[in-house]
């Protein structure tokens, strides 16, 4: 990354919220930081912001940071060391017969009602399910990010929507949406594997798969992508 960013990044006037319920573990206080929203983000800015474990929601860049808690941990695989275990080369094998359809990224009515369908299921009562169309830009688009959306069908039907930023150096995975019909086909581990490749197909070091949380079953799979390397008291330090 160029100094001209690093610098950008040390300059960006950041802001903590107040105290407020953890989203993934409800018995404890959370604080989240974010960058200036009034300071202009680029791909480029970004990049270096995700080196120090932020990411993205919309356009808004964050990271938490909890007085007393740090469950939360944003964590990297290294793709060029990454070994898929048994379970999931089955997961690639099962799904040699779906077709991958890289696409810009913008809203498409297609991918809405897929994303509908997934969050009534899986996230019933949660908010995300009553998502508007509106609500569901404002959490994945961001008119500075390189992203796109990755569909995988299955004889022209849409089973999943991977969306993923393009940095400079890695691939992020922001967020990944399937059939809840369909799910034992591993989607959303067939996901995560197709990002491995591509990142290792365009030569960038690193897939972030943003917040590892032990404690949370929701958030507690990314432990299974190994080797993982997880952002600890200011540098990325590989986990046991």
């Amino acid at each position: 990354m160029s100094h001209t960013a690093a610098a950008a990044a040390r300059q960006l006037a950041f802001y903590a919220t107040p105290s407020h319920e953890c989203s993934y573990l409800p018995e404890r206080r959370a604080v989240t930081l974010f960058a200036d929203p009034h300071t202009p983000m680029s791909n480029t800015l970004y990049t270096e912001l995700a080196h120090y474990g932020f990411r993205r929601s919309g356009a808004y860049v964050y990271r938490p940071r909890c007085q007393r808690c740090d469950a939360c941990l944003a964590v990297r695989i290294p793709v060029a060391e990454f070994q898929p275990d048994r379970s999931q080369r089955r997961t690639w094998e099962r799904n040699r017969d779906l077709e991958v359809i890289v696409r810009e990224g913008l809203f498409d009515e297609e991918h809405f009602t897929l994303y509908k369908r997934y969050t009534q299921t899986r996230h019933a009562g949660g908010g995300m399910d009553s998502d508007s169309p509106t609500q569901y830009r404002q959490f994945l688009l961001a008119s500075w990010a390189d992203l796109r959306f990755v569909e995988f069908r299955k004889d022209g039907r849409l089973l999943a929507v991977a969306v993923v930023d393009y940095l400079h150096d890695a691939l992020s995975a922001v967020y990944t949406f399937f059939d809840p019909e369909e799910g034992s086909r591993g989607l959303g581990v067939l996901a995560v594997l197709w990002q491995v490749a591509e990142a290792r197909r365009l030569g960038l070091p690193w897939l972030y798969l943003g917040y590892l949380i032990k404690e949370s079953p929701k958030m507690s799979y990314k432990v299974r992508y190994r080797p993982l390397e997880a952002f600890i008291k200011g540098s990325w330090q590989r986990l046991p």
